[in-house]
């Protein structure tokens, strides 16, 4: 979602069975309607929305990003092909206008965009007519390339007068903030060094620029704990001198490693004259402010959300007096939003109860506020929350025809993992009526940096997976949905547990403590518990049915990883097997492929082959296996296809196979197959 500057509008994107299009709501009575007439499931995802500064027009990008390779995201194989565009339309009417490939749009105060093309920054003009109505299109605007340097770009941010542009040069092993200036089309570098620089913020003046630096690694590391390290810091540029200062050091404990926020901008700068901040210095994600105004500087950081909770998405308001964000405060499986007003220290609760709010949009010009919102039983939708206190809805009509009466309420539930560690996990139970022991699957999320809550979720991949889990509760399944350690939601130590990932695999403890506790409840038959999920889900799905088939009859694997060697060298190309054996042969005791030899139970492996997250090949090497050791499995795999399945017909795909494979090996198919071979012999 995302406000004008003026006029209070909002906009955002409907994914309806697939097809995506974009949706405007305007005040006075903000009712949805759609400016977009996309008909197609074609997999071509829409995003990067931004209003221009008069509020009446967005850009917005249509089409995925390259992979290694530089190919495009063409999830049902057009031999034509596809491309990634920007494109720019009128929200009073007409038909959108191609810019040129590209992303990242962002409206100058002039009217031209600028927008990143290949790591390069481009600028283009408009004709007058593309503000007026009309029904035929209107031919391209005028482009020009404004920057041509070394390193990819992003995190494009305009000062307060328009004239100067931050952005971060990405280099490889470092980042540098960039400051580009309109009127002489000068380029520099802010104190340069070898280490992360992010996330530049102007100072409400746009005589400074504030940042993030992260120290400098030799040694990458990711799927292993990181507690401590050297101390990430928060820098501050004088603009006209060039000189640059550390405003904020985290300490060299908790927090010293910096954990971002869900946000466009990692700090902000508001009018008092304070930054705000995420840190995890008492192992929780929260928000400190740090005074820039009169008075002794480097002084403490001030708590402002205290408390065993996290902060998660977090927006500025436009006139920087203020921000709004979401946490799980007071109800720690759940989403709501808060109100923390500049120069004061304590947050307003916006909203509560037994819903989930998330992705605030302060509304500029007022104190309304726009957001995501569900329940356990009715899916995200937008909403509004006006300056009068009251929400609405902004399409009222979208869920006229969804079975809400059909949908069931989870329960929270924590049980024990295997070494006694405390696990939350969201219980869907069939409806009222269900009688005797009941088959039961278990659902582990990806990530793993990720949180399963009591009710949709705002991510469009666990929507779907939350829709399935729904699904099977209907046809009478117990389902649990499992929050793993390694997750977010339960602060640092739970999220950077000691031996996750590729350094132990201390989730296996969880996967056992969930099926253990299936096992001992009344309406679960103990010989029927089957495991499902995707990515990281999928690699947990395969430790489960590796380690302990007697305990799992059956499980879904859906890209899942099987030897994090392979899956830490797509996302750190520079990893190196050879280069620590020790570490190397530790990674591999933690995969799925050291285990492969206790693999009894069926699965269904499921996989696209355009697959940027997790190696294509992870699912190649282990049906190989599989197949020397005669174990029962079935292969799904979708061709040109990414991690995220782009097409609602392939989630179709996905769950229809997985709720027949489920039937056939734990459901009420394989009872009754039972029943008659007792009833034979």
């Amino acid at each position: 979602m995302t406000a004008a500057p003026t006029g209070g509008h909002v906009a955002w994107v409907f994914n309806h069975q697939g097809v995506r299009n974009i949706w405007v709501a305007s005040p006075p009575d903000y009712r949805g309607r759609a400016l977009t007439r996309f008909t197609a499931d074609d997999g071509q995802e829409l995003g990067n929305l931004t209003f221009d500064s008069t509020g009446r027009r967005i850009a917005y990008v249509r089409g995925g990003g390259p992979n290694s390779k530089g190919e495009l995201p063409n999830p049902l194989s057009d031999p034509a092909g596809v491309e990634r565009a920007l494109w720019v339309l009128d929200i009073a009417g007409g038909e959108s206008v191609r810019v040129a490939e590209g992303t990242q749009p962002l409206f100058r105060s002039n009217g031209d965009l600028l927008f990143v093309d290949k790591g390069k920054l481009w600028t283009a003009s408009f004709p007058a007519a593309l503000t007026e109505r009309r029904k035929k299109q209107t031919a391209a605007p005028k482009t020009e390339r404004l920057i041509d340097a070394r390193g990819g770009m992003s995190n494009l941010r305009l000062s307060p007068d328009g004239q100067r542009l931050a952005f971060v040069s990405d280099r490889g092993r470092h980042s540098l903030i960039g400051l580009y200036d309109f009127g002489p089309r000068s380029l520099r570098f802010l104190v340069p060094s070898v280490d992360r620089d992010s996330s530049p913020v102007f100072s409400p003046d746009g005589a400074a620029i504030a940042f993030v630096r992260q120290p400098a690694r030799a040694a990458q590391t990711i799927f292993e704990p990181q507690r401590a390290g050297q101390p990430w810091s928060i820098w501050v540029v004088e603009l006209e001198t060039g000189d640059g200062r550390i405003e904020f050091q985290a300490d060299p404990a908790n927090g010293s490693v910096f954990h971002e926020l869900e946000a466009d901008d990692q700090i902000v700068w508001t009018q008092s004259d304070r930054i705000i901040l995420p840190w995890e210095r008492d192992g929780w994600l929260h928000l400190y402010a740090v005074s820039l105004g009169p008075g002794p500087r480097n002084a403490r950081p001030r708590l402002l959300t205290p408390g065993f909770f996290e902060v998660e998405y977090v927006a500025a308001r436009a006139d920087r007096r203020g921000l709004v964000f979401s946490s799980n405060q007071d109800d720690i499986d759940r989403r709501h939003l808060w109100l923390l007003a500049d120069g004061s220290d304590h947050p307003q609760a916006l909203t509560s109860g037994d819903g989930i709010e998330q992705t605030p949009v302060p509304i500029p010009g007022s104190n309304a506020v726009a957001f995501l919102r569900a329940t356990g039983t009715r899916p995200l939708q937008p909403a509004i929350r006006l300056d009068d206190g009251s929400i609405r809805d902004l399409a009222p009509d979208a869920l006229k025809d969804f079975p809400l009466a059909a949908m069931v309420t989870p329960e929270q539930v924590i049980f024990p993992a295997s070494d006694g560690m405390k696990i939350h996990g969201q219980l869907f139970l069939p409806a009222a009526g269900a009688t005797g022991r009941r088959p039961a699957v278990i659902f582990f999320h990806g990530g793993s940096r990720r949180h399963m809550m009591l009710g949709w979720h705002y991510s469009s991949y666990y929507h779907n997976c939350y829709a399935f889990h729904q699904y099977m509760a209907s046809q009478g399944y117990v389902v649990l949905s499992v929050n793993y350690r390694s997750g977010t939601g339960y602060g640092l130590q739970f999220r950077e547990a000691e031996n996750y990932g590729a350094t132990g695999a201390s989730e296996l403890n969880d996967v056992l403590g969930a099926g253990l506790y299936l096992q001992g409840r009344d309406d679960v038959d103990p010989d029927r518990i089957g495991l499902w999920g995707g990515s990281y889900g999928g690699y947990l799905t395969a430790m489960g049915l590796s380690h302990a088939s007697d305990l799992f009859a059956a499980g879904v694997d859906i890209h899942g990883v099987h030897d994090w060697n392979k899956t830490i060298k797509n996302f750190i190309p520079s990893y190196d097997p050879l280069a620590d054996p020790a570490r190397t042969r530790l990674a591999f005791e933690s995969s799925p492929m050291a285990a492969v030899d206790g693999w009894r139970s069926p699965v269904l492996l499921i996989h696209g082959d355009d697959d940027r997250n997790v190696p294509f090949t992870e699912t190649v090497d282990l049906v190989e296996q599989l197949r020397a050791r005669g174990v029962e499995h079935e292969i799904l795999v979708f061709p040109d296809e990414i991690h995220g399945f782009l097409t609602y017909r392939r989630w179709l795909e996905v769950f229809e196979h997985a709720a027949a494979f489920f039937e056939r090996h734990i459901g009420v198919a394989k009872q009754r197959q039972e029943t008659r071979a007792v009833v034979g012999g």
